[in-house]
């Protein structure tokens, strides 16, 4: 497993090694070339999830996101096969398909990746060359997960999360995204080397969420109460083509059938258990 300093790798290797299953994992630092001379014949899965995420439009940094997020994934893959690894996992993003709209987005199994930023792309590029890889002998799991979430997690949720503990009143704006708890992401990635699948995957909590409600759902959690608001609707309408408007009142979902997993359920935590967790979790 690459990425174990980051926050999907420590949730999985404690997952994994809560499970009633034996499983022998090994975390391998790609930061240098040294993982080059490694042997991974070894090993039956590859999980990679080292990467750089979405934390920079700066344009100087777009070398080095293809560098990382694109040709480390495919040098990665190309050893794992040469080396005889069974299974490659490769942790993609939602947002190859671009980012949330002012109006509703439905993604569905025909809609065409349309990536908007060096980051969305550089993960679409490396799909597309781990993808050509693939064998009988060597599997390939692509996941394209929306917004991860959970105890220490990073990006929207611990900013919502902080409001929530401070405004009286927070604007009711109806807009739905999908989400993805770190348990049933952990889980749904433990199904895929159990059942040694290969694929594209779209793994999302079973309900969507709207940005209001998730904010009075934390704070619910916490004690607080917090008024919920069309006052200033008619605000956010003006600047609603505003990136940060977007980014947090915007609209991005996945059509719910394409995260069905036939062979087992992976979604064992329910949106309002899943923020009770990770509230409670802070102490």
């Amino acid at each position: 497993m690459t990425g174990i300093n980051g926050y999907i790798g420590n949730s999985f290797k404690k997952w994994i090694g809560n499970s009633a299953d034996s499983y022998d994992v090994h975390s391998i630092s790609v930061r240098n070339e040294e993982w080059k001379k490694m042997d991974f014949s070894r090993y039956d899965v590859v999980l990679h999830l080292a990467g750089i995420a979405h934390v920079s439009t700066d344009v100087s940094m777009e070398k080095m996101y293809y560098k990382i997020n694109t040709d480390l994934t495919i040098d990665l893959a190309r050893k794992s096969k040469k080396n005889g690894v069974k299974q490659f996992i490769f942790l993609s993003s939602i947002i190859v398909y671009g980012d949330s709209g002012k109006n509703k987005t439905v993604i569905n199994k025909d809609t065409i990746p349309n990536p908007t930023n060096f980051y969305g792309n550089s993960k679409l590029q490396a799909e597309l060359g781990i993808k050509s890889l693939e064998s009988d002998e060597f599997k390939i799991v692509i996941i394209r997960p929306p917004m991860i979430y959970g105890e220490n997690s990073k990006g929207n949720y611990p900013k919502l999360a902080k409001l929530s503990n401070i405004l009286p009143v927070f604007p009711d704006i109806e807009n739905e995204r999908s989400m993805l708890h770190i348990d049933n992401l952990c889980q749904f990635i433990k199904l895929m080397i159990d059942n040694e699948e290969s694929g594209l995957y779209f793994p999302q909590n079973k309900e969507y969420v709207r940005t209001s409600e998730l904010v009075k759902l934390i704070s619910e959690e916490n004690g607080k109460k917090i008024r919920l608001t069309k006052v200033f609707n008619p605000f956010f309408k003006l600047f609603q083509n505003h990136w940060l408007v977007n980014k947090v009142f915007g609209n991005l979902v996945y059509e719910k059938s394409m995260s069905e997993y036939s062979k087992s359920e992976y979604r064992i935590r329910s949106l309002k258990e899943s923020i009770r967790l990770t509230e409670n979790a802070k102490g």
